[in-house]
């Protein structure tokens, strides 16, 4: 691979947030192919929202861009940086792990089922990064702590553990713990499957207000069209580990083109 193969310049935007390129990525389990070849494009700042059936490998790739995953071909760009590969003369070659670590700083991924720490309150689940991997003080990492459950709406929630949360309230502490580490982009696996109904608005109105400030490039799977048609810039179809339509919400979600992507939202409509 040649140097000629690499970024392209401007994938961080003004206000920080990276844009993500990704080359010919392929990952298999054993004989299970789930991403084949795939290319994706993300721009600085932009939300694509990822849908398709169970086992399309839509979270394969997030957890390949978290590094939770290693690809086994292709190559992966944050902010214009390889996250596997380093340069060597002109030739791309595999990371060391701490290339891959100081790249992977500028990634946040939020889950399904929010992986809160049940032994420590909201505020110190937030604190914990910015103080292990960004060497915060205490004192700085609670002032920032503070700031982003008054951002989520759960100040008051401050010294409360997960047990006495909501739903809704944990996966908005989750959201809140992975921008403390100021993510250029931001991953989130099926944030609102695990909610009842009435919290989902609560974590989409967090979202919004997040995207509106433009410094986080998102990528988001979901299942749920309503959440797809409110997040994104634009709508990618996964089937079979490749990407089979793109396009805005109301292209994509509305008039597919793709049968297979038709087949898709018909079911998701059945249900």
């Amino acid at each position: 691979m040649s140097v000629s193969e690499t970024a392209t310049p401007g994938q961080i935007s003004e206000k920080g947030a990276a844009g993500v390129r990704m080359r010919g990525v392929t990952k298999a389990f054993g004989s299970n192919v789930v991403l084949r070849d795939l290319d994706l494009d993300v721009a600085a700042g932009e939300r694509v929202v990822i849908i398709g059936p169970s086992g399309s490998g839509k979270t394969t790739i997030l957890r390949a861009t978290m590094t939770l995953e290693r690809i086994d071909s292709g190559t992966i760009e944050v902010g214009g940086r390889h996250l596997y590969h380093e340069l060597h003369g002109s030739k791309l070659r595999p990371a060391r792990e701490s290339h891959i670590r100081a790249v992977r700083s500028d990634i946040g991924m939020v889950f399904q089922h929010f992986n809160l720490f049940p032994h420590m309150t909201a505020l110190e689940n937030i604190m914990l990064a910015p103080m292990k991997v960004h060497g915060k003080s205490r004192e700085q990492a609670r002032d920032s702590g503070m700031e982003l459950l008054d951002k989520v709406g759960l100040a008051h929630a401050a010294n409360q553990t997960p047990g006495q949360l909501s739903g809704g309230q944990k996966q908005r502490v989750a959201i809140a713990r992975s921008l403390a580490c100021e993510p250029k982009v931001m991953l989130f696996d099926e944030v609102t499957s695990a909610l009842d109904p009435e919290l989902v608005g609560e974590v989409l109105n967090v979202l919004r207000d997040i995207a509106e400030e433009g410094r986080t490039t998102m990528m988001l799977v979901t299942h749920e069209m309503g959440f797809a048609r409110e997040m994104a810039d634009r709508v990618v179809m996964f089937d079979g580990g490749q990407i089979i339509e793109s396009g805005a919400p109301a292209d994509v979600l509305v008039d597919p083109q793709h049968e297979r992507t038709k087949a898709f939202l018909g079911a998701v409509k059945s249900h």
